[in-house]
């Protein structure tokens, strides 16, 4: 028993590394991608394609308890509302809304950061989720490496207007809600049929503004033409938008859904914090970014607070 719950909860860790590194790399495609995508049209034409995706993914493995598709009940319809009304449209909204309030990008990437710093109040408040002295001290000293890692050698510590740090917890707030409905809908959804029937809820709410901010006539502008070459700027912005729809608007999210079902989301949030250190790998092993010796130090504080996190779930089995 108590060995079936070990190896439940090591593929659930498994699966939020695999997501946080999916995900690590999103911010990178969505630069590339807006680069030449307006940014509603990028949301558009990333979340239409992932929706339909899912869908021969849910109707293929109907019978599959992770990627199979349940029929909706319309007694849950209101947690998959708020789920997609948060996650991702709210968030997308307020993100962006955020990156324009704050003269720093640094500072708005840390204050967007700040998620597993929240979802133990909203766990234990909400979902009467227990938090031990473990998740506390892991998630501190995680936070404590995403501050060091995002603010050392940045040379703007400006703020710019105040309201956009308003605008950065809200937007967290939404993401951490998000996390609640993941663990409030019942058992009988897979992982798939959530993040298919929240996905859709965003696309009521995105598809208005892009008709009306952007609309079909943005495509007359895109030069079609680049795409005969493979390193042409539309060509690289289109693989980054396939990328952020099959890997991380779908994978991922079905990953990190199934994950937080297992260890709850104060653990599962926890997670988040490794998503700069995997980011700042990267630039650092593709781009030549260099990572001075208190960055390298976040990084170590990261994984460190991450281990502590996740004490708790060990004291349990014992």
């Amino acid at each position: 028993m108590s060995s079936g719950r070990n190896r439940t909860q090591h593929v659930a860790v498994i699966a939020l590394i695999v997501s946080m590194i999916i995900w690590s790399v999103s911010g990178i495609a969505i630069k590339h991608a807006l680069a030449v995508l307006p940014p509603f049209t990028m949301i558009v034409l990333r979340f239409v394609p992932s929706v339909l995706l899912m869908l021969l993914i849910g109707l293929v493995c109907r019978n599959n308890p992770l990627f199979g598709l349940q029929r909706l009940q319309w007694r849950d319809l209101p947690l998959f509302l708020i789920a997609g009304f948060c996650q991702p449209f709210l968030y997308y909204l307020l993100e962006t809304f955020t990156y324009d309030a704050l003269n720093s990008p640094t500072i708005a990437e840390t204050l967007l950061s700040t998620s597993p710093l929240l979802s133990p109040l909203f766990a234990a408040v909400l979902l009467r989720e227990r938090v031990t002295r473990f998740n506390i001290a892991g998630i501190l000293i995680s936070t404590a490496g995403v501050f060091i890692l995002t603010l050392v050698g940045s040379n703007d510590y400006s703020i710019g207007n105040y309201w956009g740090i308003l605008l950065a917890f809200a937007a967290v707030s939404a993401a951490v809600i998000d996390s609640i409905m993941m663990r409030k809908v019942p058992a009988r959804y897979s992982s798939l049929s959530f993040i298919f029937y929240a996905q859709c809820v965003s696309l009521l709410f995105f598809l208005p503004i892009w008709y009306f901010r952007e609309g079909p006539d943005v495509l007359a502008t895109i030069d079609f033409s680049q795409l005969s070459t493979l390193n042409s700027p539309l060509s690289i912005a289109l693989l980054c938008v396939a990328y952020l729809t099959i890997f991380a608007s779908v994978i991922a999210f079905i990953l990190f859904c199934y994950a937080l079902r297992q260890v709850g989301v104060t653990q599962a949030n926890a997670f988040n914090n490794i998503r700069p250190a995997f980011t700042a790998l990267w630039m650092f092993l593709f781009f030549g970014e260099q990572l001075p010796f208190a960055k390298w130090a976040g990084i170590v504080l990261i994984i460190f607070g991450l281990f502590i996190c996740q004490k708790r779930e060990k004291v349990s089995d014992c």
